[in-house]
């Protein structure tokens, strides 16, 4: 093992990369930095340096196996490329930025020049975590999320997830279109303002969670083709072109020193690796895990989670921390909407039986076959997993996003459904995530949006139309030429959310009066739940009959929680009332609507209802709560 213990007194953090520009002497007069680079494809590499003293072509030596290095004196701020067979120049593969955009000079970055105030900040253990995903451009760039940290912390949040931030072609895009790894995008701020943000959020308390993308790159501006292509498996092709070649040690070493590079120089305290179904190597991602844990700072929280289309149960024994549940999140939102086309179609046949398999034992889809991989079996038991391997969600930036026209679920299903399903959410096992100002019940669309020019950015917005002529709202061309252009600037415009919500109107008093919904829920969470989660059980889940004996779009569910004690839960996601036997044990901590505890001691369940029952010695903190007031401590 490679742990080093915490430092408090430790200002400032740099991860030394094996590649790349790395700074040499950076607080002497006179400071160097190496530069390395692997181009197997190349007989010849040289750096051009653009600014300063050093400005001019330098030769590097090659040093075998693809590798080229040299030393030039040259310092931070330092505009570079690097010249292929004194033809092609190319920005550096690890860039710590890239001011002039992708295809423009990589700037050396001295790490250890911003100065930490929370040296001593060593994460939040993970059963506490309610995640929050944003955004960073729709809310204005890292200052603009950092102006909202103080309310995101107050709303009971206990860690930001920031959607990825390497480097992409344009001002404008998702996140998963990047290039360059290692640069957080310059359209955001620069690589100290990133370090702030990240600095100020530990100061309100919030651990923050970076999204990665290590399955593909963008379609603009990789270069790696051009002097790596071993990089690739040439033979194995994906819808972004040749797959990665994670078995190959240079690609392998590119990888795992990005993520330590995040959690170690950028002191993020998680990542959430996208769809590594995709990477389709389980042994290299238990390797990867295996190899950032090693090299963290012992007694630090660090946490990786993953999305994982296969359901990968052995992932998350021992190398994962969690899993991003889409199981979960298909079935409630068939069950709050109805819809059943594209990937809702595997959750149509008996989503309530789907949803009790869910929070009884993890995962929907366990081995069973699925109707939308040809009938092929899908996932692995997760009955013996604790709850808080799973990440469960109604909304996030793929399940918004995705849709042609952006809705958010709140425009899709009652408002005292969604708020039953929110209780849900918020208070079972499950670790919640929320995305951005869903906590404000927001009816903003959030619309895929990207910054190309060109015949690009005239596929990427007819492909996206195409795309959903399947679906029957978008079988019609003309209807479909309504869908927005992810190149228009007004797309990202009609995403991003407004900078607050005072005054005394209508829409002001509704998103105040959500917000204190969401805030409620969590405090009892906070309080009452997530202490006792540690080694959390699920006991099971029981599908209800309606009163003429076929099943209901409810259930009751009971977990046993660290100290012995009984969370039990009731939903009804249906639009009858429905009879209910004996009720849970314990007290009510939780209801939506106000008082239906009341129909429930009379043995009836209401429509689009949600409580919440705890056993043991319940503070009256929680007792008797109002789930639409704001919870008082």
């Amino acid at each position: 093992m490679h742990e080093r213990p915490i430092d408090p007194h430790a200002h400032h953090h740099a991860h030394c990369l094996p590649f790349g520009a790395q700074l040499l002497g950076a607080a002497s007069a006179n400071p160097r930095t190496r530069f390395r680079l692997w181009a197997p494809s190349c007989a010849k590499v040289q750096v051009v340096v653009e600014t300063g003293n050093a400005s001019g072509t330098h030769d590097m030596s090659a040093t075998g196996n693809g590798w080229f290095e040299t030393e030039i004196a040259c310092g931070a701020g330092t505009l570079y490329r690097y010249k292929l067979d004194g033809a092609l120049l190319v920005p550096d593969p690890a860039s710590r930025f890239q001011p002039q955009d992708v295809h423009g000079p990589s700037e050396v970055i001295d790490p250890r020049a911003y100065t930490w105030e929370h040296a001593g900040w060593c994460g939040r253990p993970w059963e506490e975590t309610v995640l929050y995903e944003l955004h960073v451009g729709a809310l204005g760039g890292y200052g603009g999320v950092m102006k909202r940290l103080p309310a995101i912390a107050e709303l009971g949040v206990t860690a930001i997830e920031l959607m990825p931030l390497n480097d992409f072609p344009g001002t404008r895009n998702w996140g998963y279109d990047g290039v360059l790894p290692y640069a957080p995008d310059s359209a955001y701020g620069r690589p100290d303002d990133l370090k702030a943000l990240i600095d100020a959020a530990h100061a309100h308390g919030l651990a923050v969670f970076l999204d990665v993308v290590y399955n593909h790159f963008g379609p603009d501006g990789n270069y790696l083709h051009q002097y790596a292509k071993p990089f690739f498996r040439e033979g194995t092709h994906t819808p972004w072109g040749p797959a990665i070649d994670f078995e190959r040690g240079e690609v392998c070493e590119f990888f795992c020193d990005n993520a330590l590079y995040w959690l170690n120089e950028y002191r993020f305290d998680g990542l959430r690796l996208d769809a590594v179904h995709a990477i389709d190597n389980d042994d290299w991602l238990r390797r990867f895990a295996d190899h950032v844990r090693a090299h963290v700072q012992h007694g630090r929280h660090v946490h990786l989670v993953l999305e994982n289309e296969r359901n990968t149960a052995n992932l998350l024994d021992s190398h994962f921390t969690a899993q991003w549940n889409d199981d979960a999140h298909n079935t409630l939102h068939v069950l709050l909407t109805g819809e059943h086309e594209g990937y809702y179609a595997a959750y149509a046949d008996q989503p309530i039986q789907r949803l009790a398999r869910i929070l009884g034992s993890g995962f929907g889809y366990q081995g069973d076959p699925s109707p939308i991989h040809d009938g092929q079996p899908r996932g692995q038991p997760s009955g013996h997993l604790p709850p808080t391997s799973f990440v469960a969600f109604l909304q996030n930036h793929d399940q918004i996003g995705n849709r042609a026209m952006g809705e958010r679920l709140r425009t899709l299903c009652a408002d005292d459904a969604l708020r039953a399903a929110t209780g849900l959410l918020l208070l079972s096992p499950q670790i919640p995530l929320l995305f951005m100002d869903e906590e404000y019940g927001s009816k903003q669309p959030f619309l895929f949006f990207t910054d190309y020019t060109g015949d690009l950015a005239n596929a990427v917005r007819e492909g996206r139309r195409k795309e959903f002529a399947r679906f029957a709202a978008f079988a019609d061309e003309k209807r479909r030429a309504l869908i927005p252009d992810p190149n228009d600037p007004q797309t990202l415009a009609m995403s991003s959310p407004p900078a607050g919500r005072q005054g005394d109107t209508p829409d002001a008093k509704d998103a105040l009066d959500w917000m204190h919904f969401y805030k409620s829920a969590l405090a009892v969470r906070a309080k009452l739940i997530a202490p006792r989660l540690r080694h959390a059980k699920a006991l099971g889940a029981t599908v209800l009959k309606a009163a003429g004996g076929s099943d209901a779009n409810a259930l009751t569910a009971r977990w046993k929680l660290d100290d012995g004690e009984t969370l039990s839960i009731v939903l009804n996601l249906g639009n009858e009332a429905l009879p209910l036997g004996e009720r849970p044990a314990g007290k009510v901590i939780f209801e939506t609507p106000p008082r239906v505890r009341d129909r429930i001691d009379a043995g009836e369940l209401p429509p689009n209802a949600f409580v919440a029952w705890l056993t043991g010695d319940v503070s009256e903190y929680a007792v008797g709560h109002d789930a639409r007031k704001h919870a008082t401590t």
